[in-house]
């Protein structure tokens, strides 16, 4: 019940909260600048180890301590501006509080001031020191808010904390246990700011626990470290919304004034926990309603847990109902035995968790890279924007999906390896019968993973007695259906269920910081296979020119050799005729061949015959025997004249 001065002026002596107003003023100051110390404190503590070890335990933890208890500051402070108000109430007369109520002469005042007493006078001190408050805890509690903290160890200094920490709740607790030893006729208050007491409690509990619990193999503690940041962040944003409303409601200076910081969240912190208890009463005291005299209400909580257990068998035996999608398959379990293979549809069993269905793929093809996990989906490119850096296939760029090979080296006689970057990719499916879908659900946790490494192993395996320019000249084709069998067939012997559908090789090169030497040394060995092919043919020019001219000279001496044969058995062909046929005619043949000598020596020259027996008398006589047809030279021819 607020009073007002200028009805009950005379009466407030009489009241005990107004007689312990200046008593409960001095606690709660002393309370608050202890707490805003620890606050503070924590926070720059919080800020500090941020900047050196941002992904620790500590941060998350100091923060969400010191905003718990900015969030009881708050509330503290607001307490404190509602019983300053009664101090002053019962030592100053009325007119002095009419003119200054409730803003008593105190350095939170003189700051105010200096902000500008327009502000102040519109809104209120308390109501600015109330959002302040509450907007660093919940600013604060945001900025370190991170649920992927990385579980590390954390030493000895975890058991000091968690022992501060404690040691600081139990003094709260104390602190809470007075506070809600004091009535309600005395302190108002005292109810609420216990409240928000076990708000910074639970906070420094569960803060301490996770301290503790706190190593390289736990990650629940950082998790829970960080979700209990909710608590006072609600608090302190319902503070806010309190705040904000609280300018809608017109200022009374001579009413007594309520306590601004309550907090509905923080009313839930009791056991057993009554939300709606505390709800009824809010409506019994603001509006008059009683939800007890409403028969809807009475027989609803009568009837509340038998239909709660109706609903409750009715779903779970709805459990037993099961939906298997077009896509997909479902093996059902019964007393987790594996029992059949559910094709796509609806289907009824058991229900859970008597019996289950795990749903496995039915025809889905995936496509696997045997370098890096395919976590993200890749943006999409634009059909006329510039081509997506996975099409970039130039030796001197890094990909993603490339993967460093260990491969022979050609190095003439000496043992050696190098290096190559390749993108090796699987597209696989499940099998499509039952006993592959058993097997892919049962005799493997991770099928990606179960393909990467045996892939991985056969590549090594393959790889290591092939160089690197049998990598580049062979054909991707034939390599890919080497690597593809290898990896089904290894998976076959695991009776993992799945079926490899394709092999791709995207790309084979060097690694790209050695590309550019690689391209060095290829034209280097270009321009040497070059210039041997050079010498070689100006070689074989050469010893192909000799073997002409020899074989030029030898065929015209074999010529002449049988050309002077030829004529040597010519030779003496014709002596052997003429040595038969003289002795076949005698002296005959040879006046014969004397003859015809004689006639070649003179088928030509112009012959003048001069003979002393020819006269005037008597006219020249030529022998025309050698101008008629051969005759017998024994038959003796007539002179023609």
């Amino acid at each position: 019940m607020q009073v007002d001065l200028e009805a009950d002026g005379a009466s407030v002596e009489g009241l005990p909260r107004f007689q312990q107003g200046l008593f409960h003023a001095r606690r709660l100051r002393q309370a608050g600048i202890s707490l805003t110390v620890l606050a503070v404190a924590g926070w720059v503590l919080a800020l500090f180890v941020a900047l050196f070890a941002p992904l620790s335990i500590w941060p998350v933890v100091l923060i969400n301590c010191a905003s718990a208890l900015l969030v009881l500051v708050a509330g503290l402070q607001s307490a404190w501006w509602v019983a300053d108000w009664r101090a002053q109430a019962l030592e100053e007369p009325v007119a002095a509080l009419t003119e200054q109520p409730d803003e008593p002469v105190t350095w939170h005042r003189s700051l105010a001031n200096r902000l500008g007493s327009g502000l102040l006078a519109q809104i209120g001190a308390p109501v600015l020191w109330l959002c302040g408050w509450a907007l660093l805890a919940l600013v604060s509690v945001i900025e370190f808010w991170n649920l992927a903290l990385p579980a590390a160890a954390v030493g000895q200094s975890a058991s000091v904390g968690a022992a501060l920490g404690l040691a600081l709740a139990f003094g709260l607790l104390v602190f809470e246990r007075r506070l809600a030893q004091e009535t309600a006729t005395q302190w108002p208050e005292a109810a609420q700011l216990a409240q928000l007491s076990r708000v910074a409690i639970v906070c420094l509990v569960v803060s301490a626990i996770c301290l503790l619990f706190a190593g390289a193999a736990s990650v629940w503690p950082l998790r829970l470290a960080t979700l209990i940041g909710l608590l006072p962040a609600l608090v302190a944003l319902e503070f806010l919304l309190r705040a904000v409303l609280s300018l809608f409601s017109p200022r009374q200076p001579r009413l007594e004034p309520r306590l601004m910081a309550q907090s509905f969240i923080a009313d839930l912190l009791r056991w057993p926990p009554q939300p709606l208890l505390a709800l009824q009463h809010e409506l019994h005291n603001r509006f008059g309603i009683d939800l007890r005299q409403i028969w809807a209400f009475t027989y609803m909580r009568r009837a509340f847990f038998p239909v709660l257990l109706v609903v409750l068998a009715v779903g779970w035996t709805l459990t037993g109902v099961h939906e298997v999608p077009l896509q997909g398959r479902g093996i059902y379990e019964r007393f987790g035995k594996p029992v059949e293979v559910f094709g796509p549809g609806l289907h009824a069993g058991l229900p859970w968790p008597l019996g289950r269905v795990i749903n496995v793929e039915n025809g889905v093809v995936h496509e696997l890279a045997t370098s890096v996990s395919e976590t993200a989906a890749p943006e999409l490119a634009p059909a006329e924007g510039p081509a997506p850096l996975i099409a970039n296939r130039l030796w001197d760029a890094s990909h993603v999906n490339d993967k460093s090979q260990v491969i022979a080296s050609s190095s003439g006689d000496k043992q050696s390896f190098q290096i190559v970057n390749m993108d090796v990719r699987f597209v696989y499916r499940i099998g499509l019968t039952d006993q592959a879908a058993l097997a892919a659900t049962y005799h493997s946790a991770d099928v990606p993973t179960l393909i990467r490494s045996t892939a991985s192993r056969i590549l090594v395996h393959d790889f290591a007695s092939r160089t690197l320019d049998e990598l580049l000249g062979e054909q991707r084709t034939r390599l890919a259906d080497e690597i593809g069998s290898a990896v089904q067939a290894d998976l076959q012997k695991l009776d993992s269920g799945v079926e490899i559908l394709a092999t791709v090789v995207e790309a084979i090169h060097p690694p790209a910081g050695a590309a550019n030497a690689y391209h060095g040394v290829q034209a280097a060995q270009i321009g040497a296979q070059a210039l041997i092919s050079r010498e070689r043919g100006a070689a074989s020019e050469q010893t192909n020119q000799a073997l002409l001219q020899a074989s030029t000279a030898r065929d015209q001496a074999l010529a002449s050799a049988r050309e002077v044969n030829a004529g040597a058995q010519a030779a003496d062909l014709r002596f052997a005729a003429e040595q038969k046929a003289y002795a076949t005619a005698g002296q005959a043949f040879v006046l014969e061949q004397y003859l015809g000598q004689l006639s070649q020596g003179l088928a030509h020259a112009k012959l003048l015959i001069l003979d002393h027996r020819l006269g005037a008398d008597g006219a020249p006589t030529i022998d025309l025997r050698s101008f008629t047809l051969p005759a017998d030279p024994s038959v003796p021819r007539k002179a023609v004249q």
